[in-house]
């Protein structure tokens, strides 16, 4: 759809008459106009939404081969129009909930630690490793966005984590490619002045669930995490405020893309196509005896390859750990505290009425159509019926006729349930009725139709102190042992860097025994609490291997503190010739024999492919398709690659190691469509949607690149790593 071309960014009146529709009148600012259809612009690309937003959603234009993305806004002169700003964005965030959380895996947790303020306005913490518009990223911000992506990838990849992968030159520039993306959002969203309202604010705190007590929302556990967490509550606010900015932005460029019937229906052709598919391997372990190495090759080899054969520094090391939770187990909390707790805070102990009852279910979904609708609410009113005339009928009745599966073999019973517990029409009528054994009338919701038996009561109370005294002890000592772990670590870690000699004297003041590791290598994974790049680099520095010093006090998260010191140290070395010989012979031979094969195979293929007849003990026929995930990908690359038009057909490809491996196509089967609803064609185009709004959301970022000026400084983030 290309709607309009993208000159520059500036604001301009509108260019044509009813631009945005009927009777929307208004201003357009953020892109200067070259050409427009009028006629497209008032269709379907433009979601309604756009007559009561004032900054509702970009256009992608696409043109010879170019890929451009700009936002439209457009200032609604009516009061009515104005307080509605940001709820219709926020439509785009929830109607695209995996887009846009995949998108915010790329700006959430940098905010998280530094605020989106410092994005804007650039923070402090050394040299300057890039510029955006004039906002500056600094070092300390690209070394915590390194950390965060370790920690991103330690805990996806676990044990088989690598420290040493994000040690490149190009991982650390992708690192700093994406602090640029995050700072030209948070830019835009500031230009753009998109706002967040107190009631949207205080919706997203109250389903997080770190604020909540028993799925509901407690301002105690929420005051008390931000305490232990050293964030005041405006700043935490302000932060989340805008960061939910930010979501809109993303949301909507989720929601700006279309995908065609036409488009999905090619795709899923290709998707879905199967083959059946022969093969043959020729091993190179076949070739091996007739491989014969040059003279001198070994040696060559290991000459040229040192590194390879290099064993990495090890190190024993000797460390403390100071915890909140160490703190939390030398606390003492009298009676009188806890009592003193409970009185002042009645409300929180507080358990609402609940009530126990049966149901019988007659299902008729809210989507159905009106004919099955009507046929249940014939059959549930006919139960009704029979229960009025008999209702200690009805744990049989519902044991036979319940079309609920949780609850029908036993007769009905729900259990015990507050309010907020079931849907709203459920719940109302079940806390209207006035007595155990009461049965209501019928009663709609979303699942079907339901008659309800009241079982039992259990009125609302105050729990008593004795049956919540265990919780109230451990919230105190939650909140007490965060406020005096912050103020105690500042005293640790002075005490480790004074007394730099040992541990001893902080494991002696901290009541914290003083633990070994095992041998450490450098730049290799580690069990925690030397799974963090923090330590092992504190640790395999100079002055803590020469001079055998304690690290400075580091700060884990999670309220872990920890310091360490070297114990015994093995600097790096390269395994001696003979050592590695044997198996260098082994690899170079296989090299040799993978070529014997591939050079086999290759020849073969070549005659298969003239048409020529080759003698080969083919496969029994398997047939694969694209998403086949017991195939490797490149097998499936070179077999959907192979000609369909004339069958047999053929492929082949390295096997890296192992040989050559070919492949005869025999037949093609093409997918057909079942129905206009056919589920695969609905996941499909899920998928397909997600990969175009990804392709919009990369060309969005490039055209604020185009009006953003970026700089960026390589060699500073180079140089940082040899600090």
């Amino acid at each position: 759809m290309c709607v309009l071309h993208v000159q520059s960014c500036s604001c301009a009146e509108p260019t044509g008459k009813g631009l945005l529709g009927p009777g929307t009148a208004g201003r357009l600012c953020a892109v200067s106009l070259t050409s427009v259809q009028p006629s497209s612009i008032q269709g379907a690309p433009f979601r309604t939404y756009c007559q009561y937003s004032r900054c509702w959603i970009g256009i992608l234009t696409r043109g010879k081969g170019e890929r451009e993305f700009a936002f439209l806004h457009w200032f609604s002169p009516s009061p009515a129009a104005r307080s509605n700003r940001g709820f219709l964005m926020f439509d785009a965030v929830r109607n695209n909930k995996k887009i846009v959380q995949g998108f915010l895996l790329l700006i959430t947790l940098p905010f998280a630690f530094w605020g989106v303020d410092s994005y804007v306005k650039g923070g402090s913490g050394g040299d300057e490793v890039a510029s955006i518009g004039g906002s500056p990223i600094f070092q300390a911000e690209f070394q915590e966005a390194l950390r965060e992506q370790q920690d991103r990838l330690r805990n996806m990849m676990g044990e088989n984590f690598n420290p040493a992968m994000l040690d490149t030159p190009e991982t650390r520039q992708a690192v700093l490619e994406n602090l640029v993306n995050q700072r030209l959002l948070a830019l835009e969203s500031g230009q753009l002045r998109l706002t967040v309202s107190d009631t949207q604010l205080r919706d997203t705190i109250a389903g997080i669930a770190a604020f909540q007590d028993n799925g509901q929302f407690s301002k105690q556990r929420y005051e008390a995490v931000l305490q232990s967490q050293g964030m005041t509550q405006p700043v935490f606010e302000g932060r989340l405020r805008r960061d939910l900015a930010l979501q809109q932005l993303v949301g909507a460029v989720a929601e700006g893309n279309v995908v065609s019937r036409a488009a999905l229906e090619r795709v899923f052709a290709v998707q879905f196509e199967q083959r059946q598919v022969s093969q043959v391997a020729l091993d190179a372990r076949t070739l091996a005896a007739s491989v014969k190495l040059a003279d001198g090759a070994v040696r060559k080899y290991y000459d040229d390859n040192r590194s390879r054969f290099e064993l990495p520094a090890q190190l024993k090391a000797e460390y403390v750990l100071f915890t909140q939770e160490a703190v939390a187990s030398q606390l003492v909390v009298s009676e009188g505290d806890l009592r003193k707790e409970y009185d002042a805070h009645p409300e929180r102990y507080r358990q609402e009425e609940e009530r126990r009852a049966s149901h019988i279910l007659i299902q008729a979904p809210k989507d159905g159509d009106e004919a099955s609708r009507k046929t249940a609410r014939e059959k549930a009113v006919a139960l009704l019926a029979q229960l009025k005339a008999k209702p200690t009928d009805f744990t049989r009745l519902a044991r036979e006729s319940s079309q609920d599966p949780g609850s029908a073999e036993k007769g009905g019973d729900l259990g015990f349930f507050p309010r907020g517990a079931m849907v709203k029409p459920f719940e109302d009528a079940a806390f209207a009725l006035a007595h155990p054994g009461d049965i209501s009338d019928l009663v709609e919701s979303d699942f079907g139709y339901h008659i309800i038996r009241l079982e039992a009561v259990k009125a609302a109370k105050v729990r008593a102190f004795e049956d919540v005294k265990a919780e109230i002890k451990e919230e105190l000592k939650r909140t007490e042992s965060g406020r005096k772990f912050a103020e105690l670590v500042e005293g640790f870690s002075n005490t480790v860097y004074e007394q730099a000699d040992s541990l001893k004297p902080a494991a002696e003041k901290y009541k914290l025994e003083v633990l070994s590791s095992d041998w450490l290598a450098k730049g290799q994974k580690a069990a925690s609490p030397f799974d963090n790049d923090k330590v092992l680099t504190a640790l395999f520095a100079d002055d803590a291997v020469k001079n055998k010093r304690n690290t400075d006090a580091i700060d884990l998260g999670q309220g872990r503190v920890i310091a360490a010191r070297v114990l015994e140290h093995k600097p790096a070395s390269v395994r001696p010739f003979e050592e590695v010989k044997a198996d260098i012979e082994r690899l170079l031979t296989t090299e040799e024999a993978v070529k014997l094969a591939e050079k086999d195979g290759s020849d073969k293929l070549a005659k298969l492919l003239k048409g020529e007849s080759v003698e080969l003990a083919w496969t029994t026929p398997q047939t694969v398709s694209r998403a086949d995930q017991g195939v490797p990908p490149d097998v499936l690359a070179a077999v959907f690659r192979a000609r369909a038009d004339k069958l047999p057909s053929y492929a082949g490809l390295t096997v890296p190691g192992r040989g050559y491996a070919l492949f005869r196509i025999e037949k093609v089967m093409r997918p057909e469509i079942t129905s206009k609803d056919d589920p695969r064609l609905k996941a499909l185009g899920e998928q397909y949607a997600r990969l175009q709004a990804e392709q919009d959301f990369a060309a969005y970022i490039a055209s604020l690149r185009k009006r953003h000026e970026v700089k960026l400084s390589l060699p500073a983030i180079s140089e940082q790593k040899d600090r």
